[in-house]
């Protein structure tokens, strides 16, 4: 109720517009009912872009003191020394450190076929300790994407959130009205009701960008999911390469060949030559913007040290080109540490978005039982609110966790 100016006498506010309720409600319903399950995955994804600084935590050999490194990555080094390291079977690949304090990840197999990670110095090509394969880095990605699900079951089921994003951005546009006064306005401790609903308000205004992002991306995510994938880029067949014998142990030569190739090629992952496999790749970034490092390649005969291949992003088709620039995108690596922090505080506030539209929800069925409305009691309502899709955000949640035994156990 409100009082006339002048004649003091009570008048009933103007309720809002039949329309605006319709989509206050469609707001209200997508973000409640999948909030439990929409938060787990938001904040899975956002640990997942500092993933690797998670296992360099986690894993003292990742570590190494930036002032011990000196000039390229020792490549050659690396393989030759891992391939002599005890246990290892075989050696598939190369990652270049993270950052500046971060030892070179090589991908191993042992006798067994188990997979496990070596990690090298980068400069001296020194291995240093050993790392699991299944890390604080694959847990993460693997809950993210697909549930530790079979990828054509797990995938779908996660990006198709993307679409209940997409309808929870386009009402907040209708639901907060002149949206754009909210850049700077302050959160009220009036009680929790009023608190979360600011800081509802402030991180969605902030968030405008990076939710539609998220979204974008992840449509994108369902559709290569549902066979709608970019064409193959060019690549030398095994099949076709003439002559026999594996490559040989000191790959120097064929390490040079391929950085001679393209000397601004900022290498990032360097995939190694087997018995069955003479081909050495060389991935990284070089003038492309916004692609993945295995777009910009050098393929080289390890056995001659011939280049057969080289491959620039920018020569990309528009379809290869989205589905190169998806994962960039997404997980914000892109720009190193300039890209991967604001992605990750960006994350945090999606997380808290979806779950103070929950603690709204839930403050306002307390307010309207008339129990007295305050932050411990922020998410009491939100379980029931959730109706039967409760179950179902809990079952896959469960699911996600119980499927990482399998993923440590190595079972498919």
């Amino acid at each position: 109720m409100a009082r006339g100016i002048d004649s003091g006498v009570p008048v009933r506010a103007k309720p809002a517009p039949k329309s605006a309720r319709t989509w206050w409600k469609v707001h209200q319903w997508v973000g409640l009912k999948i909030s439990l399950f929409m938060t787990f995955i938001l904040f899975t994804g956002t640990l997942a872009v500092m993933s690797a600084e998670i296992d360099w935590l986690l894993q003292p050999s990742l570590r190494v003191a930036p002032s011990s490194v000196e000039g390229p990555v020792a490549w050659a080094e690396i393989a030759e020394n891992a391939m002599e390291y005890p246990g290892v079977a075989k050696a598939t690949a190369i990652d270049a450190p993270t950052a500046s304090a971060f030892a070179a990840k090589v991908t191993v197999e042992n006798e067994a076929g188990d997979l496990f990670f070596l990690h090298a110095h980068p400069s001296t090509g020194e291995i240093r300790g050993t790392g699991p394969w299944v890390g604080a880095q694959r847990v993460l990605r693997n809950m993210h994407r697909h549930l530790n699900l079979p990828v054509w079951i797990g995938v779908p089921i996660v990006s198709s959130l993307a679409f209940l994003l997409l309808v929870t951005l386009v009402t907040s546009f209708v639901v907060y009205k002149k949206w754009w006064r909210g850049f700077a306005k302050p959160l009220r401790k009036r009680d929790a009701r009023t608190w979360w609903g600011d800081f509802h308000r402030l991180a969605g205004v902030w968030s405008l960008w990076f939710v539609a992002l998220i979204a974008i991306t992840s449509v994108w995510y369902f559709v290569e999911s549902l066979g709608g994938n970019a064409p193959p880029q060019p690549r030398v067949e095994q099949e076709t390469l003439a002559g026999e014998g594996g490559p040989p142990a000191d790959l120097s030569a064929a390490f040079d060949a391929a950085l001679r190739t393209n000397p601004d090629l900022r290498v990032e992952r360097a995939m190694l030559p087997g018995e069955d496999n003479p081909l050495l790749q060389i991935h990284g970034d070089y003038e492309a913007v916004l692609v993945r490092p295995r777009s910009n390649a050098v393929w080289v005969d390890a056995r001659t040290s011939e280049v057969l291949l080289t491959t620039d992003g920018r020569d990309l088709g528009l379809h290869q080109r989205i589905g190169e620039m998806a994962d960039p995108l997404h997980f914000g690596f892109f720009g190193g540490y300039w890209t991967k922090i604001p992605w990750f505080l960006f994350g945090l506030a999606m997380t808290g978005l979806s779950l103070s539209g929950a603690a709204i929800y839930s403050l306002r069925i307390a307010r309207e039982r008339g129990d007295r409305v305050k932050i411990g009691r922020s998410f009491t309502g939100m379980w029931q609110g959730m109706g039967h899709l409760r179950w179902l955000s809990a079952a896959l949640i469960a699911t996600a966790f119980v499927f990482v035994s399998f993923l440590i156990l190595g079972i498919p």
